[in-house]
């Protein structure tokens, strides 16, 4: 019985991306996003270019019932799965005060909860049979405080400290995490926050999804703990250890007002 890869938000950017790299490289696929659609035309082209078996889920992560019945039915189909890739995340751009609070209750249910749920029922059964392999998706947001985009900014904090302790915890039972922290990277995530990536625009310095699913595969290979694709993004990440707290604060929020005065 062949293993599967299962990869949430995989019908656009960096979901997408990655699993096209990973049926290029012969691996079956489960794909979770909410377009049936969108999942159909990927699931058909995926199998027929790589000669791969593709499967798909429609599944609104941010709703709780709905988790519980994929994790039901990934239970009852016995589908073997040694990578578990949580792409799936949602932003909003704005104080969060006269934010809409059903937005922002749907950003964590989907960037925190959902993440953290997949990870303890799929890794218990990677545990149990003793190897299989974890990736969480954060961001370079991870890293630093966002002022107008606070809630996003945290749910990635969460994701980066919470991927680094499962990582020793699962070890001893040969599973491995990695996490991943783009930086801003072309894909529909702007759209959906509400958000004009001009201002980070700038040619070299902003990543195609198929760059950063690239680099990722590569570094999954060699069960790198923490990837940060690109030295820029890797440059940026360590500015926040350099400079004190409340000019980090600062320069990140002038950016995201710069980025939302340009929406």
């Amino acid at each position: 019985m062949p293993h599967y890869a299962l990869i949430t938000g995989a019908s656009s950017g960096i979901g997408l991306a990655l699993a096209e790299a990973l049926a290029r490289r012969g691996r079956p696929l489960i794909l979770v996003a909410r377009r049936r659609q969108a999942l159909e035309s990927i699931a058909c082209e995926l199998s027929q270019r790589f000669g791969v078996e593709v499967l798909f889920r429609v599944c609104d992560l941010s709703q709780p019932l709905q988790v519980s019945g994929l994790l039901h039915e990934l239970e009852q189909n016995e589908w073997p799965i040694d990578l578990l890739v949580n792409n799936a995340g949602v932003g909003t751009c704005g104080a969060f005060v006269a934010q809409d609070w059903r937005r922002e209750q749907q950003l964590i249910e989907l960037n925190i909860l959902a993440l953290a749920r997949l990870c303890h029922a799929i890794g218990n059964v990677m545990a149990g049979q003793g190897n299989g392999h974890i990736l969480n998706v954060a961001s370079l947001a991870a890293f630093l405080p966002g002022p107008w985009m606070s809630s996003y900014y945290a749910s990635k904090a969460y994701v980066l400290h919470f991927s680094e302790g499962l990582r020793e915890e699962l070890r001893e039972h040969g599973v491995s995490v990695s996490v991943l922290c783009p930086g801003p990277t072309r894909s529909a995530f702007f759209r959906a926050a509400q958000m004009d990536d001009g201002p980070l625009q700038g040619g070299k310095r902003m990543m195609s999804a198929e760059e950063v699913a690239l680099i990722t595969v590569r570094a999954l290979e060699s069960k790198c703990a923490l990837i940060i694709p690109g030295w820029r993004n890797r440059l940026i990440a360590l500015v926040p250890r350099l400079l004190p707290r409340w000019l980090t604060r600062r320069l990140a929020g002038r950016l995201n007002r710069r980025v939302m005065a340009n929406g």
